[in-house]
């Protein structure tokens, strides 16, 4: 692994180096952008530390580019920010920190760069390169970060219980850079992560789900839930999930583990979509499997109703892990909620009728919906899993088929609601909601055509059983 100042081509780094030599003070480029150069990965995001006011770096070098250059100031902070030609640069100040047991506010103090690299969460981002010119481009790694990048490692450049303690979030980091990068924790960091999990509580719940977040929207995201299972930190932000895991045996008979299986299925997904929703109903859609395990003679284990429960679980999941509640709950809470259904349909005779509605059911999400199926598929045996998908594939035909025929993936009835009322001259009642019902049933059994002039005769004939007469 290699670096030189020749890797520095944004105009950015001369603009800084004469920025900092007018205002006499050391700068330098730290953190993730050094470490993503290093490993060859793009970023267009570069913090830099100023052993001297950030904010007053921050406007030098912002009136070099053009005076008129916006630049966002926030002075509890000592930082500052600009926005140029779709980068970021974040400025502050070098300083020291101390935290006290109960909260994760540091009490901030100025410092020098040894004591802003002291303090940085891991070796690999503890790497800074100077902008000086006397010094330009020379990489200061004081904690050999360059080597662990070589050896894949993550470790804490001081001790691991005072950094973790300091910042419990740096857990959850530790466990995402890990993820993302392909990387190991090293034994005592990992150890000690263990020891200190109990401390994420004094963590917003907004910023442990977005580490976890990134850590689902990483390549392998099974990496990173196996890390928060071993270290304990899963079943204090996710029991449910924790509680998937094991296999319980009667009669010489066992279940799958339904956390390894869940984390397949969620390695699987990511091979078709980059949608974090989707990935959430992988992670989700067996999550009521316990409390619903029952053994039956003669047929071995059953989860009966799990996708029903499991679906009335997600609003309270996310609601607590402070995930949206709006249409990406809804739409996750649909998958869990259909996830076995097209997987029916590939072990029996197909009819139009489960087809139409299949199709009413999932609208416009039919393919997430297939795609979350596709990825359920986890049988070791290759045949099995070819078989399913071949079967899938034809699942797939006739609901193009039928979508064709009898347009009902974003069914709404051939006649409304106000048109019952004004044929027959009533008001909101439940005959209404009968007629309705009894159409669309109709439709999705195929028994009328998803037609006006078939739903308008069904609708009269319905209405007179029901003691109404049409207006005249």
């Amino acid at each position: 692994m290699h670096y030189t100042a020749a890797q520095l081509k944004h105009p950015i780094f001369k603009i800084m180096q004469q920025a900092a030599d007018e205002l006499g003070v050391e700068a330098y480029a730290v953190g993730g952008f050094v470490r993503d150069l290093i490993l060859e990965r793009p970023s267009k995001d570069i913090d830099f530390v100023c052993v001297g006011s950030g904010i007053e770096l921050a406007t030098k070098a912002a009136s070099i580019i053009d005076p008129k250059l916006h630049v966002s100031v926030f002075k509890n902070f000592g930082t500052a920010h600009f926005r140029w030609n779709d980068w970021d640069f974040e400025f502050v100040g070098a300083r020291k920190e101390s935290y006290q047991r109960d909260s994760r506010k540091p009490i901030v103090e100025e410092g020098t760069l040894e004591d802003d690299q002291n303090r940085r969460d891991f070796t690999i981002n503890a790497l800074a390169i100077s902008m000086n010119a006397a010094s330009y481009g020379k990489l200061v790694d004081p904690f050999n970060g360059v080597q662990d990048m070589e050896d894949k490692i993550i470790r804490t450049p001081l001790d691991p219980d005072i950094t973790f303690s300091d910042d419990p979030l740096r857990m959850m980091r530790a466990i995402r850079f890990a993820t993302q990068l392909g990387f190991t924790i090293h034994t005592d960091t990992l150890a000690s992560i263990k020891k200190n999990a109990e401390r994420i509580s004094i963590i917003s719940q907004e910023r442990i789900t977005d580490e976890l977040n990134k850590i689902i929207l990483a390549r392998t995201p099974s990496i990173g839930f196996i890390l928060l299972e071993e270290t304990g930190l899963l079943k204090r932000i996710l029991p449910e999930m924790q509680n998937l895991k094991g296999v319980e045996n009667y009669e010489g008979k066992g279940h799958k583990d339904n956390f390894y299986h869940t984390l397949q299925v969620l390695d699987n997904i990511t091979k078709t979509t980059n949608d974090l929703w989707l990935r959430w109903a992988a992670i989700l859609h067996d999550i009521a499997k316990p409390p619903t395990k029952k053994f039956v003679p003669g047929e071995g284990w059953t989860f009966h109703g799990h996708e029903v429960l499991g679906s009335k679980w997600v609003p309270n999941i996310f609601r607590r892990l402070k995930l949206p509640l709006g249409n990406e709950m809804k739409f996750v809470r649909k998958m869990v909620y259909l996830h076995l259904r097209p997987i029916a349909l590939t072990k029996e005779e197909i009819s139009d009728s489960a087809l139409r509605r299949l199709l009413f059911e999932a609208g416009d999400d039919i393919e997430s919906l297939l795609m979350l199926c596709e990825a359920d598929i986890t049988s070791k045996n290759r045949d099995k899993v070819r078989r399913y998908l071949m079967k899938f594939e034809i699942v797939r035909e006739k609901l193009k088929e039928v979508e064709e025929k009898d347009r009902v993936r974003n069914f709404q009835p051939p006649v409304s609601g106000e048109l019952i009322m004004e044929t027959f001259g009533i008001q909101p009642c439940k005959e209404v909601g009968i007629i309705k019902d009894e159409i669309k049933e109709a439709v999705l059994e195929g028994k009328i055509r998803n037609d006006y002039e078939e739903a308008y005769a069904m609708m009269l004939e319905l209405g007179t059983k029901l003691g109404l007469q049409k207006k005249e």
